[in-house]
């Protein structure tokens, strides 16, 4: 008996032993992909939108940037960025008309300019992915574009679907998508603004909307084939125009957009069946694309799966960039096709400490910095540049930095009573109680505790890096700051405090009520570790005797909010779409408003004077001219204050040494097929790095078996003593 137990002990360790070589007990991946040429990377927030005519969400472009293509891209390498062709043949060709319809030099004064015509070809021979919208039965007809009730019995994904097909890129499905702007269900961010300039688009809208409230049943599908928009034409199968208002030179920035990607009208026509809708199988949820990667996997509380697009066109690694990349190793892929990646998985994690554990471990390919790491993996060098750790470089880890072409705010809901004020008498009050807020509200300090230095303090929306942004003291909000001694210094708290009596609330008391000053501060919701943030938000208000109350909710349940005018102040950020000064004013023109007309004016804010002054400076090409508009349109916001300016980041990311091809920008998106993973390398580091202690294992055993072993002896007796007993007869 005790020589079993031993035995069984034994086989015990053994087994441990064995499981341990053959993976990581750690490891939190099936072992069947141990060694594969996969990325692994992280999501926090679960995106809403994947249709591209809606989706408008950095947590959301991540994964539409490398599944749709529109006709143009930014060069991978070169700075400044660079526009290129994606699907287009050549960079379009554009054309200025007068009102008679003659052809103008491209010098022609703006003002002379009726229109402008964008003509886009893009290449032969591309197809979308493999999809079921696109399976024909044996007499030609869609197999699944009239699903019976018998048939969706078995669907519950999109991935349940049986057969798939695909079909060739043309040049109407780009024509479908930008029709789709104007559809009345599809509520697109950018509908207003390019309504300004495609040519009949709003008109187009007010009859889509007539067609569906003819249509006998909600679920009728639009076939926007059949309705004709002004603005657009079909050349030939692959050739397009877009006619456009005027002068508008920033169009061109919006074709390297997925709001410019093709759709197909087949997929649109087959998600659009209510029994697909009623299983969320629907565009928003499966995007389709021609680009180098499609979501396989789409289960946002716990994972998302990008895998290479069988049916990718061939594109190729740039064979040249800027005079460092070949030194820093980014060229030495030239030429190779692309993407190198097979399949990429991002997890969601919520919390930062095991989102860093798990790439210290190798079991992410790439991490941020949160402020409680940073001294973990940072060290400053010389003249203040930031390098690694002696730790992190030990374990093969680099540093990449970038100046983001982004800005993280705080705004005030213009329409809300108190913050926004009705009338004259309130929205006098109101704007000096933002002014009171915007001078208590330290960024400098959050900068430096929170963002440990990378960043810096905003005066106006505009990031550094694009034109209109003013540095030194011309670039100085006076509303909030001083220039003393060749620098910004922030006014006094006793400024913000007669601002805040100025504005009816004396030590922060409202003078009318009597009542303590209340205000509701909406975010997303925050992990444990973010919950300093929001005590140093509510101590800035209380430096005004300000009562702050956090109203804390999800990233969905938050842009509902916005959309809806529910929030009175809440925190949000922008990320640049292309590098023009009108890609962040127009963060704050009146006719953007997002609850009047679902633009990205999120603060709902409308003065007259600045939204005439952003119509004139739209058009203009940069120079002294359109500066000196700017200049005025940032005073009058400086003024308004509807937004607490934040400040802009600086972007700090750590790769490990077999993620390669890296150069990070926050403008090209679609980077994720330029990428290379080296997966023997990191196989062998796990190994390394996750190397199992075993000695406090097998001392338990040891311990169980020595202390075993004198009790089955005893057993062993007894039985021995009651075997040979003898009885009396």
């Amino acid at each position: 008996m005790t020589k079993s137990l031993i035995s069984i002990c034994i086989v015990i360790v053994l087994f441990f032993l064995i499981a341990c070589s053959e993976q990581n007990w750690n490891n939190p991946y099936t072992a069947d992909d141990a060694g594969k040429n996969i990325l692994y990377t992280v999501f926090t927030e679960r995106p809403k939108h994947l249709d591209p005519v809606q989706s408008y969400s950095s947590n959301e472009i991540q994964f539409t940037a490398q599944i749709y293509e529109p006709p143009l891209q930014y060069h991978y390498l070169k700075r400044p960025f660079e526009l290129i062709p994606a699907t287009a043949v050549e960079m379009p060709t554009v054309s200025f008309y007068d009102e008679a319809g003659n052809l103008l030099s491209a010098d022609t004064p703006v003002a002379n300019i009726a229109y402008s015509i964008y003509e886009i070809s893009i290449k032969p021979g591309i197809y979308y992915q493999p999809h079921p919208a696109f399976v024909r039965s044996l007499n030609g007809d869609f197999l699944y574009h009239s699903l019976s009730q018998e048939a969706l019995a078995s669907i519950f994904t999109l991935s349940d679907f049986s057969q798939t097909s695909t079909r060739e890129l043309i040049a109407e499905d780009y024509i479908y998508q930008i029709k789709r702007l104007a559809h009345p269900k599809l509520h697109s961010p950018i509908y207003e603004l390019m309504a300004d300039y495609i040519v009949g688009l709003r008109e187009y809208a007010t009859e889509l909307k007539q067609v569906i409230q003819n249509y006998p049943l909600k679920d009728t599908f639009l076939d926007l084939r059949n309705h004709q928009l002004e603005g657009v034409l079909v050349v030939d199968k692959y050739t397009y125009r877009v006619k456009i208002k005027g002068k508008y030179p920033q169009f061109i920035y919006w074709l390297a957009m997925p709001f410019f990607a093709p759709i197909p009208w087949e997929a649109d026509q087959f998600f659009s069946q209510s029994g697909l809708i009623q299983r969320n199988i629907t565009l928003d949820w499966y995007p389709i694309g021609t680009g180098p990667y499609m979501l396989t996997e789409n289960n946002p509380n716990l994972r998302m799966m990008l895998e290479k697009n069988p049916n990718f066109r061939d594109e190729y690694f740039p064979a040249e960039g800027m005079p460092e990349d070949e030194e820093n190793g980014l060229l030495v892929d030239a030429g190779e096709k692309l993407p190198f990646i097979e399949k990429i998985v991002f997890t969601r994690e919520r919390e930062s400490i095991p989102r860093w554990n798990k790439f210290l471990q190798g079991y992410y390919d790439v991490s941020g910095i949160g402020s409680d790491s940073f001294d973990q993996a940072v060290q400053l060098v010389s003249q203040g540049e930031a390098t690694v750790t002696d730790a992190m470089a030990e374990q093969g880890i680099r540093l990449e930095t970038a100046v983001a072409v982004s800005t993280y705010y705080v705004g005030f809901n213009m329409l809300d009573p108190v913050v926004g004020g009705r009338n004259k008498e309130g929205r006098e009050s109101a704007r000096k109680l933002r002014q009171a807020i915007s001078l208590a509200v330290d960024y400098e300090e959050f900068i430096s505790i929170f963002a440990n230095g990378r960043g810096i303090p905003a005066h106006s929306p505009i990031s550094p890096g694009i034109a209109g942004y003013r540095e030194g003291k011309e670039g100085i909000n006076t509303i909030v700051y001083n220039w003393i001694k060749d620098q910004p210094r922030r006014k006094s708290i006793e400024v913000a405090k007669k601002l805040l009596a100025e504005a009816g609330y004396p030590n922060g008391i409202d003078q009318k009520t009597g009542a303590p000053l209340i205000l509701y501060f909406d975010v997303t919701a925050r992990s444990s570790e973010d919950r300093s943030k929001l005590d140093w938000m509510r101590k800035q208000f209380q430096k005004l005797n300000i009562q702050l109350i956090i109203r804390s909710t999800d990233y969905n349940r938050f842009q509902d909010k916005i959309r809806k005018g529910n929030a009175q102040i809440f925190e949000w950020g922008w990320n640049a779409d292309y590098p023009d000064p009108e890609n962040f004013l127009f963060l704050l023109y009146g006719p953007q408003s997002k609850v009047v007309n679902s633009g990205e004016n999120a603060a709902n804010y409308s003065n007259p004077e600045y939204d005439l002054l952003f119509e004139q400076m739209k058009n203009l090409e940069n120079g002294t001219h359109r500066q000196q508009i700017i200049d005025r349109m940032i005073e009058i916001l400086r003024y308004d204050s509807p937004w607490l300016w934040g400040y802009h980041p600086k972007d700090y990311g750590l790769y490990h040494s077999w993620y390669q091809n890296v150069k990070p920008n926050r403008l090209s998106n679609n980077n994720y097929k330029y990428f290379k993973i080296d997966a023997v390398q990191r196989a062998q580091k796990q190994r390394e790095w996750n190397d199992p202690v075993l000695w406090p294992i097998i001392l338990v055993v040891a311990i169980i078996v020595v202390g075993l072993v004198p009790a089955m002896v005893a057993l062993r007796r007894r039985e021995h003593s009651i075997g040979v007993r003898t009885f009396p007869s």
